[in-house]
């Protein structure tokens, strides 16, 4: 039994960050310069590697962004950046199981893989989801894919892995895993078709 490794932001679940953010920033910035930004944010990275805890990461964040907000307000609106499944995702996966195990990797940190756990009940469909401020490295790296097939047991052969960013999927594929670029529930549906899964 194959094992199928879901990124959530972007693929399962709906994450606003990139919308949420231009306007708590004293400068004008637009969505894709945003979202550049966040993806090379060395702090961002501290906290979704868990070297920088949840007050530490708001103070610093808001400082190199120039927020308009306290960190204690910055850090309560972060928190509400995960939305939950996008429609028809619980159904998907649903379908899924008995003919394949299921596990979720992301790049996440301590507040919203806590409000996805609690709240949102996301990882109730998984055998497994792990989390970048688990191991403590970064998807494209190599490190976080060898740690996570290590966790799951599973050889690189035997994984296919879905995410939203061309980086990430060839970062699983420089590990041996078959992998694949998708956004949102119906291209994840389509391909999932496509390899009769």
């Amino acid at each position: 039994m194959r094992l199928l490794l879901f990124d959530l932001g972007g693929v399962l679940v709906d994450v606003s960050g990139y919308r949420n953010l231009g306007p708590l920033l004293a400068r004008s910035l637009d969505e894709p310069q945003v979202l550049k930004e966040l993806r090379s944010c060395p702090v961002l990275r501290g906290f979704e590697t868990g070297k920088l805890g949840p007050e530490e990461f708001a103070e610093q964040f808001v400082a190199a962004w120039d927020c308009v907000l306290a960190p204690e307000e910055f850090l309560r609106q972060f928190r509400g950046w995960t939305h939950g499944f996008y429609p028809g995702a619980r159904e998907l996966l649903a379908g899924l199981q008995g003919r394949h195990r299921r596990a979720c990797l992301s790049n996440s940190n301590a507040v919203h893989w806590a409000r996805m756990e609690q709240e949102l009940g996301i990882f109730e469909p998984f055998e497994a989801a792990l989390s970048s401020h688990q191991l403590g490295c970064y998807k494209p790296d190599r490190e976080i894919y060898e740690r996570a097939f290590a966790s799951l047991g599973v050889a690189p052969r035997e994984v296919i892995f879905f995410d939203d960013l061309a980086a990430n999927v060839e970062g699983a594929r420089a590990c041996g895993a078959e992998a694949y670029q998708v956004k949102g529930i119906a291209q994840l549906g389509e391909q999932l078709r496509r390899l009769n899964l």
